[in-house]
């Protein structure tokens, strides 16, 4: 069965029937699409791994260039902690995981963290 259109007729009428006099608004919603939340990768400092292994990991996981990973390893050697970078949940998710592995497998005793920005 198709259904036939509605006409409407010069006197307001809907095929020959009374039509309702009032207005009426069709609004179209607008999808509002949200930023995803930001998280910062850290790097916890510790007196056994080596600066050097630090800056591998930066360069590898964080793809810094020499002078940028060696900036960042004396921050944490200085200050305790340093940013390595700042990503979305899964991305920060999966440097930290990898990051961590990788130390594991070379017997190094780093922490690497996230959290929210």
């Amino acid at each position: 069965m198709i259904a036939e259109p509605i006409r409407m007729q010069n006197n307001g009428e809907r095929n020959g029937e009374n039509a309702n006099r009032g207005t009426s608004v069709i609004t179209r919603t607008k999808p509002k699409t949200k930023k995803p939340n930001l998280y910062r990768v850290l790097l916890l400092n510790d007196d056994y791994t080596p600066m050097d292994f630090v800056i591998h990991i930066l360069e590898r996981f964080f793809q810094k260039d020499l002078e940028s990973a060696t900036r960042i390893m004396l921050h944490v050697h200085n200050q305790g902690v340093g940013e390595c970078g700042i990503y979305t949940y899964e991305v920060a998710e999966t440097k930290v995981s990898q990051v961590m592995d990788f130390a594991r497998q070379h017997q190094h005793p780093l922490q690497c963290v996230m959290e929210k920005k």
